[in-house]
């Protein structure tokens, strides 16, 4: 991929839309589908695995594309994305899962890392054009 052809301050005001528009899906679905007190959260390990997913199928589209994604790449990837899986609720997560059961603490954060990665890197197969 060539040089972006977005200009730093297009590309800013793309990942604030971005993030703006991904904290509020984020947000809305742990309201909606909010974990039980000192229960696994579920919805937060499921936003993180579908982002990675589909930052993974954005990133490998663009790379097998070869064209300039533009202002699209900070607002999909960096803002809407990076917004949606966000390391801080797996972060209060973790932390509320520590006391009660440490066990479930080490193996949702172990979950969580491990198949994101797997999710993104199946959503990049995807992206290629390779699955």
């Amino acid at each position: 991929m060539s040089r972006s052809s977005t200009t730093p301050a297009a590309g800013l005001w793309a990942v604030a839309a971005g993030g703006a528009v991904g904290t509020a899906a984020r947000a809305s679905l742990a309201w909606l589908l909010p974990a039980q007190a000192g229960g696994f959260p579920a919805t937060i390990l499921a936003i993180n695995v579908a982002g990675a997913l589909a930052l993974g199928w954005l990133v490998g589209l663009w790379a097998r594309s070869g064209r300039d994604p533009g202002w699209r790449l900070p607002f999909f990837a960096t803002g809407l994305l990076g917004s949606f899986t966000t390391f801080s609720a797996l972060a209060l997560d973790v932390a509320a899962l520590v006391g009660p059961r440490p066990w479930v603490a080490l193996a949702y954060a172990l979950a969580s890392v491990g198949i994101g990665w797997a999710a993104a890197a199946a959503g990049w197969s995807l992206g290629r054009g390779r699955a």
